[in-house]
């Protein structure tokens, strides 16, 4: 009985261009549905077994892995972000290709085209080919996406333990920069606190203005000692004075601390913050933050608004609805102008983002509409981020995203942001912005900013619980 069925495929009738059709036809499906059944059937049933045993292994980890996302999600992502285990999946990927690449080969070999009617010959062997090259290009493909991937992970992220959330939640320094070749040092043109509920995802976003004088340094920062009423309140060379106080090398503003700490050559700052894991400005302006806020600053991630144009450009654009118009280029009496941003609806090409996040003259608000566009546009790029725009430009956003971002969150981490992230979604954040008239740059009430802090995290806390 067995002999009778298997015959048509192993032992077929040769001389029969109707049965060779047939047979051939479902050795191609047959070999594309189940990877190694064709050899099974009707060819080298050592290289059929382990076609199937390798098709069932990756269907199987698939189903394992959607298992794990529904089932311990955290755990699930913090496996798939780890280095070692994207470099063994990567090249196991390689393997299921060139297996691939194996079976389909053979399994046209088995057709023997030769035998088959005349008129289905090219179709056959066209259908073959295709049905060949899908999962081979797919697995190559997914391989390559997986390398870049890993890649970027290591540039980007440092090896470190993960850290606890600080009563509740983890709190998350956004600096923009804009660094060119015509400025000296770096200077965060905006400045954000993003406050995120570990268990929920509620979050709050703080927005800072660079010019924000005599922020206070908590007391174990070692910046406290020397700065004990707040960061720089005269402006000069650094020198020691009598009394024991310090002058500021900067103009103290709150983004002026990665050049204070680290251009100015004042010996009082000698040794600060070694061994953390970020620079010493970037500790520095975490100090400064958290003692603004009343959050204790954990992390930071510094984003290069000059890379925007590159990052935008891999996405496809950007949609932003344009409020006023903005000129490209020139200075405060409209000299150089360039070009124009007109107001409305419409989709930025990078360039064209990276002007609207960058122009400072014409807006109404000044410098504060500046950093008003620039948070604007890094929720619009968060936004467009979405997992399928994402992995279908992976490899060229991959590309970007070294020369874009740096940070100190650790790799560790990883998993439990992707996660949070994803749950931040379902929430609108609450937008705290500590600008006129609520709040004086020149002369801040920190106690209030610690209240307006507070009462935001209240605000988002009570609109998740109500579940809107």
């Amino acid at each position: 009985m067995s002999f009778d069925l298997e015959r048509p495929l192993r032992h077929p009738d040769a001389e029969s261009g109707p049965l060779m059709t047939k047979r051939a036809r479902w050795l191609v499906v047959l070999g594309f549905l189940l990877p190694g059944s064709a050899q099974l059937l009707a060819g080298h049933r050592k290289l059929g077994r382990a076609g199937i045993i390798a098709t069932a292994v990756l269907v199987l980890g698939g189903l394992l892995a959607l298992l794990g996302l529904a089932l311990a999600r955290v755990a699930t992502l913090s496996f798939f972000t780890n280095g070692i285990v994207l470099f063994v999946l990567q090249w196991l990927l390689f393997g299921y290709a060139i297996l691939w690449l194996v079976l389909g080969l053979d399994t046209l070999r088995l057709t023997q085209l030769v035998r088959v009617q005349r008129t289905w010959r090219a179709p056959v062997a066209l259908l073959s080919v295709i049905l060949t090259l899908v999962p081979v290009l797919g697995a190559a493909w997914a391989a390559t996406t997986i390398d870049a991937g890993r890649n970027l992970l290591g540039d980007l992220f440092r090896g470190a333990p993960a850290v606890e959330p600080v009563d509740g939640r983890y709190n998350i320094l956004l600096l923009g920069t804009d660094a060119g070749a015509d400025r000296e040092g770096l200077r965060a043109d905006s400045i954000s606190l993003v406050s995120v509920d570990a268990e929920t995802g509620e979050s709050i976003i703080v927005g800072l203005p660079r010019e924000l004088k005599d922020a206070p340094f908590p007391e174990d920062s070692p910046l406290h000692p020397v700065y004990p009423e707040g960061y720089c309140d005269e402006v000069n060379n650094y020198e020691v004075v009598d009394g024991g106080g310090y002058y500021c090398f900067t103009t103290g503003n709150l983004n002026s601390l990665v050049t204070e700490l680290e251009d100015s050559g004042s010996p009082s700052y000698t040794g600060m913050y070694e061994g953390a894991p970020a620079s010493p400005g970037i500790e520095a302006t975490k100090d400064a933050v958290s003692g603004a806020t009343g959050l204790e600053v954990q992390f930071y991630v510094l984003v290069n608004m000059d890379s925007f144009s590159n990052l935008i450009d891999a996405l496809g654009g950007v949609e932003m609805d344009v409020r006023e118009r903005l000129p490209i280029g020139g200075d405060a009496e409209g000299n150089g102008i360039e070009g124009w941003i007109e107001p409305g609806k419409q989709r930025l090409d990078g360039f064209t983002a990276q002007w609207y996040a960058r122009s400072r003259y014409g807006s109404e608000g000044g410098d504060y509409s500046r950093m008003e566009r620039q948070r604007e546009l890094q929720a619009a790029i968060l936004a467009q981020m979405n997992p399928a725009n994402v992995l279908l430009k992976f490899q060229d956003v991959a590309k970007v995203g070294g020369q874009l971002v740096e940070t100190d969150i650790p790799d560790t981490m990883l998993g439990r942001f992707v996660d949070l992230a994803a749950k931040a979604r379902a929430h609108d954040p609450v937008n705290v912005e500590l600008v006129p008239p609520a709040v004086d740059p020149e002369n801040p009430d920190y106690a209030a900013i610690h209240q307006m802090v507070a009462d935001a995290i209240a605000s988002a806390s009570a609109t998740d619980e109500g579940g809107e």
